[in-house]
Formats: C-alpha cells, structure tokens, sequence
C-alpha cells in the first residue's frame, strides 16, 4: 500500500480511555499526561469525561473533575498540538462549546448516532461559525448499510463538517467492510471538500488491521490511543500501527520511542486494568455492542447474577447503541427472572 497522503494521527487516550477509568482521571493527572502528548507529534489530541463536554451526570458517569477544571488544567499544560473536543448533542450544549473556545480548543468534533445525524446540523454549524475546526462522529456504521453509510455521510458534510468519521464503535467491522465504507464515503463527501476520518475499536483485535484499510480507502484523519487505551479492549494502539506505516515506507512524524515511554512510565500506573482482550470484549465485537456498554454489563450481571455475556448479546439483538448504556440494568433483570 502506498500511502500518498499526510495523515493526521489523532490522540484519544484522554477522553475514549476516561471510559475505562469510569472518567477518574483527574484534572491534574490528565494535565501530566497532556503535556507528555504534546511532545509525541500528534495533529491533535482530545480531552475530557468519556461522553464529551456536559456528560458529567448521573446517567454518564460523574468524572473526578469539572469541564471547566479539564479545560483550564490541560490548556496550560500544553504547547504545539491542538485540543479537540467531543460534543453529543443533546448533552453538550453551546456553553460547553463557548467555555472550550475560551481555552484555546482548536478543534469541536460532534458526535451524534448516524442514523440521527441531522440533529447535529445545529451545532456544526455552530461550532464552525464559533471558528471552530469541525468534525463530525458517526458511530456505529456496521449495522446498516454501505450505500445508508454514505448518504448519511454526505449529509454531515453538506451542513459542513470538515471530517467525516466513520466509526466502528463496537469493534466489530471486518476490514473488507472498512475499506468499502471509506472509500464509498470519501467519494461521497469530497465533493463538499470534506475529508474522512476513522476510530477503530479493538474488540476483535482488528484495531490495527481495520485503521490499515481505512488508510487503504482514503481516511487520512485517525483515532488512536496510547496502548489503545479506551473503552471495551481499547481503540487502535498507536504504537504498532506507526510500526507498521514506517516499515511501509511511511513518514509518520509520530516519535515512536516517546509514545512507548509515556504508555510504560506514566499512563499504566494509572491504568486500573491492562487493555488485554477479555470475552467480554469478544462479545461486544461479536454482537455489535458500542464499547462503551462493558462495564455497565459488567456491574449488571454482577447485580443480578446472570452471564455478562448475555447481557451483551441482549443488547446487540436490540440494536442499541451509544447513549443507552442504562438499559444493561433492564436487560440484566430480565435475565435473572428467566432463570428463576
């Protein structure tokens, strides 16, 4: 594969991995680790509790610390590479994007579920006349189909996202099907002069594989994370996937030796558990499951006393998707009156 190109790498590790910390990172810990990102050559790198400015709740998850703290406590820490954002309309608001254009963020992405995509039109367009770079998140394209994938796509672009990211939130994309999505998408929206981005979950172990064919099919804007850090058995690894572009021949302008540093040294004393590939894990790729759903199944099938594992087959078969992780409590109560 000969990479044309510039592709922009873009960090997770400080906002899809606060998934896995059930968003316990604390402002200053995120700070430390902030500046040691800005070393490692990244385009950007976002920040912030798992489900985006505003997602500090009760039904999200309360985070160590406020938007505000984040905001103020990594904006100091940090001197080259651009801060980025994640949005949910719905939960983050305009506040959210003004008190983030205050602290110097560069970059808003919006995130919304990709059949309901026209309920972020408002806030990229928004976000872009705030100055914002804007991008927007598609989760969870594996269930429907390529030609619904790009005319989805193509409609975030027209209300003038810059970046249009297909997702494999739930790690269960095969890479044939990521390269098919990405180049029909590219096609699609390069009309409105958007590019494609790609965020790849792990929970098949096809992370590396599925972002290599994203790269095939045109993204040249990708979500990483330090030691694939995020949520279920973490997003595509930066480490080896830099490995692997240089051994192609690739610039990457990634300081691959700093990365393995800062993942060994800093990020996995702070780390409650190793990103190993756990069946839980297996499952939410297997049924189609948004990353985000493990560990509320896990709490649930230890409340109710049923198999994790059904709970994430449950949820797969209802077809839910980021947002509705609450419904592992009804699912999980099901299951144990079944057994009864």
């Amino acid at each position: 594969m000969k990479i044309t190109e510039k592709i922009h790498f873009v960090d997770l590790t400080l906002r899809d991995g606060m998934h896995a910390v059930s968003h316990q990172f604390s402002a200053e810990q995120m700070a430390m680790l902030a500046g040691y990102i800005d070393t490692i050559g990244f385009e950007s790198f976002e920040f912030g509790h798992g489900n985006g400015l505003g997602a500090t709740s009760i039904q999200y998850g309360f985070a160590k610390s406020t938007d505000e703290e984040y905001l103020a406590h990594v904006s100091a820490a940090v001197k080259k590479t651009k801060m980025c954002i994640v949005i949910i309309p719905g939960i983050g608001t305009k506040h959210e994007l003004q008190i983030a254009k205050q602290s110097g963020v560069k970059i808003a992405r919006i995130a919304t579920q990709i059949t309901e995509n026209d309920i972020g039109e408002q806030h990229i367009r928004m976000a872009r006349e705030m100055g914002f770079e804007t991008r927007n998140l598609l989760p969870h394209a594996a269930p429907i189909s390529v030609e619904d994938t790009v005319k989805y796509a193509e409609l975030s672009a027209s209300f003038g996202s810059q970046v249009v990211y297909v997702l494999d939130g739930g790690g269960s994309m095969l890479p044939e099907e990521v390269y098919e999505r990405v180049a029909r998408v590219r096609e699609a929206v390069s009309k409105y002069g958007a590019a494609v981005g790609f965020h790849g979950h792990n929970n098949l172990s096809l992370a590396v594989a599925n972002t290599l064919e994203a790269i095939r099919g045109g993204a040249t804007y990708i979500d990483t994370c330090i030691k694939g850090f995020g949520a279920g058995a973490g997003n595509c690894a930066i480490e080896p996937l830099v490995a692997i572009l240089e051994k192609m021949g690739h610039t990457t302008g990634i300081d691959l030796y700093k990365a393995m540093d800062l993942g060994d040294q800093y990020l996995k004393p702070l780390m409650p558990r190793p990103m190993e590939l756990e069946n839980d894990h297996i499952m939410l790729g297997y049924a189609g499951v948004f990353s985000s759903f493990v560990l509320f199944a896990r709490r649930a099938a230890e409340r109710y006393g049923v198999d994790v594992r059904d709970i994430i087959a449950e949820v797969g078969r209802r077809g839910c998707t980021e947002g509705q992780e609450d419904i592992c409590i009804e699912v999980a109560y099901i299951l144990s009156q079944q057994k009864k």
